[in-house]
């Protein structure tokens, strides 16, 4: 009786995942005519080395190269599967150059890698051949964008975000070369390990290496061949796939809803935002990202801070689009609390409570005509939309535009929740004072 429960109980769950990922399926459109020899000759190289697949690679319509499912596909079922003697992890880096990279003090694992791969992908030997082979020349993330998609990004977030990336980068590579060319010239020939070349692989790793935990409890950075090839999606098919099988030693991508024969299937790289999934992927994910955020920053008072914390003058909130919110209410629209409780104790430090007083509503409106102000100039730094160059072809401006419109977006939404909120708030301060009026009452 038991067991019957928990099966009928394990189906129910299932049940409801698929019908929850029913609802969010997106189209795939394939895009005939894509040449996909490379990508098929790494299939078969996986499949003659013990990958189990249940996918094939095609050319997408929006996403670049992608796996789409060859069968229909339910909850729980393994997409694919690959044996970890095909994952390259940081045991494949050579002896000679372990050696010769131990006098850097803490050096990690991933750079150790990097440099092993700059040196690999011109290796016609190489175990992985194959697999670098089917590498683009140019990996299109934000950390190659040129100088007009940078212009295109000036005041926003993700302009600085790329900027930090790009000088923390610089510094890596100084601190490495030429000095281990000139050292090793013979492990690190100049050739090889351009700045280009770094940075090539620094895409390389950044957008397509996963962190897998081992039967040795280890977790360790890896690239997956084939797995790659499993695009981002907010409505991922495949959510838990970091952790080895030890019965198989395979690394297995089961499906947490369902996935039809012919559709893309797709993974989580995790809970980012789009500033983020641009600078290290590449790319804008399609519907709305729940982490997509504009940075506010509040005047706050020192009052604010308990002792022993940091005194600042400054606290910088975090706020997403108000349409992803449900409670529009008064004292709520659309916003966090704690953001609204910030600003109530910027204009004052009493304490303040929701009850609809004549008093609570009056500063309401003050912090929603601040916010409001704030949140114009916001709009005038994003500048008008009308006057980006969406005619240039670069894919990096277009990165740019695409990016600059969601930050306008979410803007525009907490101004919309802004006049929402005023209107609302003056309506019921009204009623208080019509009720608190002498006479105002029908005996």
């Amino acid at each position: 009786m038991q067991k019957n429960v928990l099966q009928e109980f394990h189906d129910a769950i299932v049940d409801m995942m698929s019908q929850s990922g029913n609802k969010n399926i997106l189209e795939t459109t394939i895009v005939e005519g894509y040449n996909s020899d490379k990508e098929r000759k790494l299939l078969q190289w996986g499949e003659n080395n013990g990958v189990k697949t249940r996918l094939e690679i095609a050319y997408v319509k929006g996403a670049g190269r992608g796996a789409i499912a060859t069968e229909d596909l339910k909850v729980g079922d393994t997409a694919l599967e690959i044996p970890t003697s095909l994952i390259i992890v940081e045991e494949l880096v050579q002896a000679d150059m372990y050696h010769a990279l131990e006098k850097f003090e803490g050096i990690s694992s991933e750079t150790m890698l990097l440099l092993w791969s700059m040196k690999e992908r011109h290796n016609g030997d190489s175990q992985f051949k194959i697999y670098f082979d089917t590498l683009p020349e140019e990996f299109h993330t934000g950390l190659s964008f040129g100088i007009d998609a940078m212009m295109v990004l000036d005041g926003t977030l993700l302009l600085d975000e790329i900027t930090a990336a790009k000088e923390h980068l610089h510094a890596q590579y100084d601190d490495l070369f030429p000095a281990l060319c000139e050292d090793h010239p013979d492990i690190f020939p100049p050739e090889l390990y351009t700045w280009e070349h770094f940075l090539w692989a620094c895409e390389l790793w950044y957008s397509n290496s996963m962190k897998i935990k081992f039967p040795d409890g280890k977790l360790r950075t890896c690239l997956i061949p084939i797995a790659g090839f499993l695009n981002h999606s907010l409505d991922p098919h495949v959510v838990h796939y970091g952790r080895v099988d030890s019965a198989t030693n395979t690394l297995k991508f089961r499906l947490s809803r369902p996935c039809n024969a012919g559709q893309e299937c797709c993974l989580s790289y995790g809970n980012f935002s789009s500033s983020h999934l641009i600078t290290f992927y590449g790319f804008v994910p399609q519907g709305d990202n729940l982490y997509d955020v504009i940075p506010l920053d509040i005047d706050a008072a020192q009052d604010d801070f308990t002792e022993g914390s940091s005194i600042s003058n400054w606290t910088t909130h975090m706020v997403r689009a108000t349409w992803l919110s449900h409670n529009r209410n008064i004292f709520y629209y659309g916003l966090p609390s704690p953001f609204l409780d910030c600003l109530r104790r910027a204009r004052s430090p009493m304490p303040h409570t929701k009850d609809l007083l004549p008093e609570n509503l009056k500063n309401e409106i003050e912090i929603l005509e601040d916010l409001r102000a704030i949140c114009d100039d916001m709009m005038d730094n994003l500048g008008d939309a009308d006057l980006d160059d969406r005619k240039n072809t670069n894919w990096d401006v277009k990165l740019a535009i695409k990016f600059k419109d969601i930050q306008r977006s979410i803007v525009s939404s907490v101004l919309t929740s802004c006049y929402c909120g005023l209107k609302l708030v003056k309506d019921e301060l009204s009623k208080c004072l019509a009720e608190d009026t002498p006479g105002s009452k029908q005996i």
